[in-house]
């Protein structure tokens, strides 16, 4: 088992098992009932949470698979989507439109009906910006509004998107519990100790649950993995920007094919796949035919 790599103390939440570690568990869900109350309700309104299925299939044998970070419902029914976004992919808004459609279609009753819906959220955790007007503007919360009046025309269809690079607070401008969670999201890898603002119950369970040196060995190799795997992509989303998003991933194909490196395509592939980055998106990057990427 390689672990040289890791010298933080706490799990990166970026990854997807130290994601999953603190949101997507039973014994954490505290956690995900603390994180979703202070974005969406800044209260306590949740009071408990059912882990649901996090993979989906369409209805139909051509429509496509889904599978959701975290998917839960609520005491009353309503369903909670989260979805930690790690780089930027160029229709991640039509994803997250697409994925709030399964928690809608699956309420639909066999018999009498009348069409009754409980509501539903899907959160984004965005590690990259998309709207560069405002560099404070990092908290969308998106409805149906009718044009006209201004007015929410559904309150039962809710999008959060949260701009993680734009918050830049220090731990002595935190105020609210949501700056509480969004210091802990963006911070949690590089802190060393625990900050004095993030101490009560909640967080006790946070911080335990996120230390590197309580893991068990099997734990431990899982999120090695899954570190080498987001930081592999961080190194290919950096590159990109730096040389341009097109122009870097045209020149790295051509590096690709300099070096016969068709073994280095595949594992690139493998990687982008297990980060839930779209078939054609990696056919792009990689050069490999959408039905090779399938099979890996």
């Amino acid at each position: 088992m390689v672990t040289e790599g890791i010298q933080d103390k706490y799990v990166n939440p970026y990854t997807d098992f130290g994601f999953k570690l603190l949101f997507g568990t039973a014994m954490n869900k505290e956690l995900l009932i603390s994180f979703l109350n202070a974005l969406l309700f800044k209260e306590e309104v949740i009071k408990d949470v059912t882990y649901l299925n996090a993979e989906h299939l369409g209805t139909q044998e051509y429509d496509r698979r889904a599978v959701f970070d975290v998917y839960c419902e609520n005491e009353k029914g309503e369903k909670f989507l989260v979805e930690m976004q790690r780089g930027e992919q160029q229709f991640f808004k039509d994803r997250s439109v697409f994925y709030s459609t399964f928690p809608i279609r699956e309420q639909g009753k066999r018999g009498e009906w009348d069409y009754e819906l409980k509501a539903v959220y899907v959160v984004g955790i965005l590690n990259f910006s998309f709207d560069n007007s405002d560099a404070e503007y990092f908290h969308h919360e998106v409805k149906l509004v009718d044009l006209y009046t201004h007015k929410v025309f559904y309150n039962k269809l809710t999008f959060v998107y949260l701009e993680m690079p734009k918050f830049n607070k220090s731990e002595d401008e935190l105020e609210s519990m949501f700056d509480k969670w969004l210091f802990v999201l963006r911070n949690l890898a590089s802190l060393l100790e625990r900050p004095r603002a993030l101490q009560n119950r909640v967080f006790d369970r946070l911080f335990e649950t996120a230390e590197i040196a309580k893991f068990t060995k099997t734990e431990l190799s899982e999120y090695w993995d899954s570190l080498k795997n987001f930081r592999d992509w961080y190194s290919v989303i950096s590159t990109a920007e730096k040389r341009g998003r097109a122009e870097g991933l045209e020149e790295g194909l051509n590096k690709g094919k300099e070096e016969g490196a068709r073994e280095a395509n595949l594992n690139n592939a493998r990687n982008l796949k297990k980060l839930g980055v779209a078939i054609d998106v990696i056919s792009q990057a990689t050069g490999l035919s959408e039905e090779e990427i399938e099979k890996l």
